[in-house]
């Protein structure tokens, strides 16, 4: 159920690597499943992740929460984990001079976490290319966040470290705030605190109908007037970008596309058993692995 991490905020992901280059890093928590195209990797891989088989794009081992690419870290199931790992990442930007940003996302959910506001005060003493998002879609795992938070403007939470905040479900801002946010840092004015205030139409996972806090009317009045794919269809009507025609066409396309990546992923054989005791760690090969019991053993393999 792809839907569940994407459903109403793809203009994210989508905007923002519009606004960077393939060699920016990117790091997230468990919503990774749009950054993962977005960095390269074919649905059909995503789709074989998301089964568990052997096709997958992590060969079937981190399922829904751990895709990664040369330059997306993760998918990460640690609530706040990652932010702090994102601003090392970009403090080796930095250190390296090469001139990358990377952005470290986190939901509002986890926004309240104190490791989250250490990496802010780390990144901000070495000026570190970090952009760390908040990705306020409002309800985190079933909480809303004027019930969760005491100052639910996240994006003013920085102290030193500036904020801006921008419309989720507009991927044009997405990628404007974005371009300002990563060419400022890129001059060496080190991180930047954004909030995209977006809006999930799912329930958190697969166990939440995601009524019990929210009104269906609710959810169906965000999807009439602020869905991000309807407005930037209307976008490119508006200004003759695209024909009604093309567009059906696009739409044709996609769904052939995940049909595709859903027959792939069903036919992909699952994960073989000595799998497990592979890609550990580097430099491994031919180390024995101890298995789930202590009379269990495998030999890592390339």
């Amino acid at each position: 159920r792809v839907a569940i991490t994407a459903g109403g905020q793809e203009a994210v992901c989508v905007g923002m690597e519009a606004a960077i280059t393939p060699d920016d890093s990117i790091i997230t928590a468990y919503r990774d499943h749009g950054w993962a195209y977005t960095r390269g990797v074919e649905p059909r891989a995503i789709l074989a992740e998301l089964t568990g088989r052997s096709g997958g794009c992590s060969k079937g081992k981190g399922g829904s929460m751990h895709m990664y690419t040369d330059t997306l870290f993760g998918g990460n199931g640690i609530v706040g984990a990652q932010v702090p790992i994102g601003a090392g990442i970009a403090f080796a930007h930095s250190y390296k001079e090469n001139g990358k940003v990377c952005i470290s996302l986190y939901g509002d959910g986890a926004a309240n976490q104190g490791q989250i506001f250490e990496a802010f005060n780390l990144a901000a003493l070495f000026k570190s290319p970090c952009m760390f998002t908040c990705e306020n879609n409002h309800y985190g795992m079933g909480t809303s966040d004027v019930r969760a938070a005491a100052n639910p403007h996240y994006y003013t939470r920085g102290d030193a470290v500036p904020g801006i905040k921008m419309d989720g479900m507009n991927v044009l801002a997405v990628r404007e705030f974005t371009k300002a946010a990563t060419d400022w840092m890129r001059a060496g004015n080190g991180p930047v605190v954004a909030e995209v205030e977006t809006y999930r139409y799912y329930g958190h996972s697969m166990s939440d109908p995601g009524t019990s806090y929210r009104t269906r009317d609710e959810v169906q009045e965000v999807r009439k007037t602020k869905d991000p794919i309807t407005q930037l269809k209307s976008f490119m009507l508006e200004g003759e970008l695209a024909t009604a025609a093309e567009l059906k066409e696009i739409e044709a396309e996609c769904r052939q596309v995940v049909d595709e990546g859903v027959e792939y992923s069903r036919s992909s054989p699952e994960l073989e058993v000595h799998e497990m005791y592979n890609t550990i760690y580097q430099g491994m090969d031919g180390v024995r692995v101890r298995g789930a019991d202590a009379l269990t053993y495998g030999i890592h393999s390339p």
